[in-house]
């Protein structure tokens, strides 16, 4: 952890299967990424003092809410941590400015403070004008509105946000995001960035929106980690490639290439073929490496015209991908054509972008064999 990190976890359960790490800077927002069952809600828990760890270290700010070696173990109430759960979970009993209120009376801020901080909040979320009303009043993105202005009412030094719009349709959802994001900027420059936001999310429009760092998980571990910008632009996982709509083959270069000059590198999957692409890190024949390539620079072809010289598995033999198709999706003027290539290899779906014009002529279907020809202009490869 460094000075200008605010939050700090190094994450072990053994019951979990999870073992993950961070440190987050002051101010900033840390997308959690990862499939089902990748281990996002156990770094949520184990942060917010919900989950039974067998070690490792939590600390927040300047202070060790969590440390198994040292025994520290701080209660769920102690650590500074809102916690705010898909479902709003408002106290049916409680008006809307109760519930918001609860927050600041059950930290022994009197009454009237509490009141306050109620009316503030939930102003700042746009909902003054339901203070009155019972939850089961309220739609749903107004009682989403009502637990953010609850979870940041006890002014906590890490929020977290789990799922925080699964729940919401498409519109209300797009204009809450826009306002928490403001808001989270606004709430961390008035408290001097001693402040974090950690979210776990399926969709990359919260993460482009809202985050600054991601963290993707799988099967308990780290397999992507860094800006947005960056993961998004070269994913190092299939997950990541996935969500950010581009490919990422995995495999091993077959020439050297030196740090800041572009030099054409071709890369061979577990599966044998080859990709051409440009290689701008330094890399030595045989090193682990990633190709990535958006959608859009994939030719399509089946592979009884994929050209001559094809090798055993129906690929050409200048770096043709065969691949299977798995799903056929219309979008707008392009269909797109996700499929797999090989067995055993660490890369997720491939993806290609067509015409509707050459779709039609090329009639893909469920369970076809075709080859994806990557334009090597358009691939860059990565050290792994």
């Amino acid at each position: 952890m460094t000075e200008t990190d605010w939050l700090s976890a190094r994450i072990h359960s053994s019951e979990r299967g999870v073992a993950a790490g961070f440190d987050l800077a002051a101010g900033q927002v840390l997308a959690v990424l990862g499939p089902n069952g990748a281990g996002k809600s156990t770094v949520l828990e184990a942060i917010a003092g919900l989950a039974e760890l067998d070690g490792g270290t939590v600390r927040i700010g300047q202070r060790t809410v969590y440390d198994h070696e040292a025994g520290v173990s701080l209660p769920v109430a102690e650590r500074g941590v809102g916690l705010l759960a898909q479902d709003a979970l408002l106290f049916g009993s409680l008006s809307v400015r109760e519930n918001v209120e609860f927050g600041p009376r059950s930290q022994g801020r009197g009454k009237d403070e509490s009141r306050r901080a109620a009316e503030k909040w939930l102003d700042a979320v746009g909902a003054g004008e339901l203070a009155r009303k019972r939850p089961r009043k309220l739609s749903g993105g107004q009682a989403r509105r009502v637990a953010i202005a609850r979870a940041l009412a006890a002014e906590p030094d890490v929020l977290l946000l789990d799922e925080p719009f699964a729940a919401l349709d498409v519109a209300v959802a797009a204009t809450i995001r826009s306002m928490l994001r403001t808001l989270l900027a606004e709430r961390a420059a008035e408290r001097g960035g001693r402040a974090a936001t950690v979210l776990v999310t399926h969709d990359v429009v919260d993460v482009l929106t809202l985050a600054d760092q991601v963290l993707v998980l799988d099967n308990g571990m780290v397999v992507d980690a860094g800006p947005v910008d960056r993961a998004l632009r070269a994913p190092r996982s299939p997950f990541t490639a996935d969500l950010a709509g581009t490919n990422m083959l995995t495999g091993t270069a077959d020439r050297a290439a030196e740090a800041g000059t572009a030099t054409p590198v071709g890369l061979r999957t577990a599966a044998g073929a080859q990709v051409t692409g440009t290689g701008l890190h330094t890399l030595t024949p045989g090193d682990a490496v990633t190709a990535v390539f958006a959608p859009g620079a994939v030719t399509v072809r089946r592979p009884d015209d994929a050209g001559t010289g094809a090798d055993s598995t129906g690929a050409p033999a200048d770096g043709g991908l065969a691949v299977t198709v798995v799903a056929v999706e219309a979008r707008g003027e392009t269909v797109r054509i996700r499929a797999e290539h090989g067995e055993g290899t660490e890369s997720g779906p491939l993806l290609a972008d067509v015409p509707l014009a050459e779709a039609g002529a090329l009639s893909a279907r469920l369970g076809d064999r075709l080859v994806f020809h990557p334009d090597p202009e358009a691939v860059t490869v990565y050290p792994r």
